[in-house]
């Protein structure tokens, strides 16, 4: 049921007051009475640099279109009597009474405090950091995929309360289903159904969207404590997105996609604190901590990414010419993820950088997270009953049984089954760097031919991973197997994992499937939901994968699941 204006209005402002009080630096502004204006969102900081950071916040007074005069802040004291720098802006209905502004002049690894102020009338006050210039040590916090209806943002909860110095968030900030749509089933109940209630569409669909996210107290809480590097996925605009379309969008129905794009970038870049450019399609950008590391924060959706391959075309389930145009289509050497302009300013960022640690910060899972065919034939199918699961169950079995079985005792079956040429080898989501291998192995390749210590930090998927990163040996078949570096994947703040996909099979079951079965995973978790802590030193890269109990109550406890070092 749609909550009325007022009611909903005091609701948020009850949050932001919690929110506020929560930091322990709590400033918040006044309700509204008298015509101030209201800072209903909170504060947020972002893309933080040795000497500026981007701070942002939402102001507007009651009812009212009105431009806001704002002051900005930056002080060393939480009772700003020390102000380190300060300025003059302004909310206006142009970004939809959004401000964001890169406050500069400040020290590098440092810890300050910001506010807005309206004439005396003060936003909640937030608390951000400099990039250091000499790091010995960098903890990183890394969440994706925070979808308001399917719960609460505990694991928000989690990252401000943790140790980290930043946030980097891997996309999927918002999502844009309707209020009936995705992972929706409960959001009644938790009192969290999607506003507005339609799929998002235009420019005034999004920014309400964005605001009811930035409305949560855990996710107002988690910006005013941390400065956040953020990048999107598809569900800021779509699902299954690329740089011409998208799975969930119908240009019969829903009008040009060019248009629904640019309106979700615009709402994107109004309401996430990141440093904007002109072009504000053109987002990669990198942030160097010293010479710990460099972090290239990558755009594997939108700017360069060519259509997804269909799997069942790829897999043979639809014949022999679908599967003919799908093949030609997957291995062309022009087929792009990222596009040639951000592979080459990435390759040139890789080339300059004499930090320990590169690492990319990006969307989707790059290891080569691949299946036999047959097993892909089998779990495809859209046939639900007993018989069709018995039968994926069946595939899955005999692979692994091959797998595991001696060379010299495996039947003529158990042969055919592991020959590459009769049933080869496919990366079962290509929505993720499997359905792009030229692109993928390009940066790989990069890595290798420079001798650069390789991070890959990827959400996407809802679940935990951690893989090794190898080259297939597409220009060199003596380089296939041949190890780069190692990815590190998050899980989801809310959103349901494999356990939702895979119903037929338990939790336990799908680790041990696809921990059998793909050559490049070392470890996997199907279906908690939390956060990536990541650990860089001059000797080591530590992650910690830190679940939490539940997303369907405020009561929860949290847990690290796994945790794995890699050596310099």
């Amino acid at each position: 049921m749609t909550q009325s204006f007022s009611r909903r209005d005091f609701v948020i402002r009850l949050a932001s007051v919690s929110a506020a009080l929560s930091t322990g630096v709590g400033l918040t502004a006044c309700s509204g009475d008298g015509g101030y204006a209201e800072f209903n969102y909170g504060v947020a900081s972002g893309d933080p640099l040795a000497d500026r950071v981007i701070l942002w916040t939402h102001a507007r007074y009651p009812g009212s279109d009105a431009t806001v005069p704002l002051r900005y802040q930056v002080a060393s004291d939480a009772a700003f009597t020390q102000i380190i720098t300060q300025g003059d802006t302004e909310a206006s209905i142009n970004t939809g009474h959004t401000v964001k502004v890169d406050a500069t002049g400040l020290a590098a690894g440092q810890s300050y405090y910001y506010r807005f102020l309206e004439g005396s009338n003060p936003s909640p006050v937030g608390i951000t950091r400099t990039l250091p210039l000499n790091a010995l040590s960098v903890k990183l916090g890394v969440p994706s995929c925070s979808n308001y209806p399917a719960g609460f943002f505990n694991v928000y909860a989690e990252v401000a309360a943790s140790d980290v110095d930043l946030v980097v968030h891997l996309g999927d900030y918002i999502y844009e289903y309707p209020a009936n749509g995705y992972a929706s089933i409960a959001a009644e109940t938790l009192g969290r159904a999607s506003i507005p209630t339609n799929e998002l569409i235009t420019l005034a669909d999004y920014r309400l969207r964005h605001a009811q996210y930035k409305s949560d107290p855990d996710s107002k809480n988690l910006h005013a404590r941390l400065a956040m590097i953020s990048v999107w996925d598809d569900h800021e605009l779509a699902n299954d997105a690329y740089k011409d379309g998208a799975e969930n969008h119908d240009p019969a129905a829903e009008g040009s996609w060019s248009n629904r794009k640019a309106v979700a970038i615009q709402a994107y870049h109004e309401w996430m604190p990141i440093r904007s450019g002109t072009d504000k399609t053109k987002f990669y950008r990198s942030f160097d901590f010293g010479k710990l590391l460099s972090l290239h924060m990558l755009d594997t959706r939108l700017i360069g990414r060519d259509k997804q391959v269909d799997i069942a075309s790829l897999a043979g389930i639809n014949g022999a010419s679908a599967y003919a145009l799908a093949a030609a289509e997957f291995a062309s050497p022009n087929r792009q993820l990222l596009g040639v302009e951000q592979v080459q300013w990435l390759q040139s960022k890789i080339v300059a950088s004499t930090a320990t640690w590169q690492v990319l910060g990006q969307q989707v899972l790059m290891a080569r997270m691949e299946f036999p065919a047959s097993v892909l034939k089998a779990l495809n199918s859209t046939d639900t009953s007993a018989a069709a699961q018995a039968a994926g169950q069946k595939a899955v079995t005999d692979y692994l049984t091959a797998k595991n079985t001696p060379a010299s005792s495996r039947s003529a079956e158990q042969v055919a089954l592991l020959n590459a040429t009769t049933n080869p080898k496919l990366g079962y989501n290509l929505d993720a760097w499997d359905g792009y291998i030229v692109a993928r192995e390009t940066i790989l390749a990069t890595a290798l031919q420079l001798g650069k210590r390789l991070i890959v930090l990827s959400g996407d998927t809802h679940n935990a991973w951690h893989n090794d990163l190898t080259l297939k040996g597409l220009a060199n078949p003596a380089l296939d197997g041949t190890k780069v570096g190692e990815e590190f994947a998050a899980s989801a703040v809310t959103s349901p994992g494999l356990e939702d996909y895979l119903k037929a099979f338990p939790p336990q079951q799908i680790k041990a499937i696809f921990e059998g079965v793909v050559d490049d995973l070392n470890w996997m978790d199907p279906s908690r939901r939390g956060f990536l802590k990541m650990t860089f030193t001059p000797t080591a890269a530590k992650g910690e994968w830190i679940f939490v109990s539940t997303v369907t109550s405020r009561a929860y406890t949290s847990s690290v699941g796994c945790t794995t070092t890699l050596q310099a």
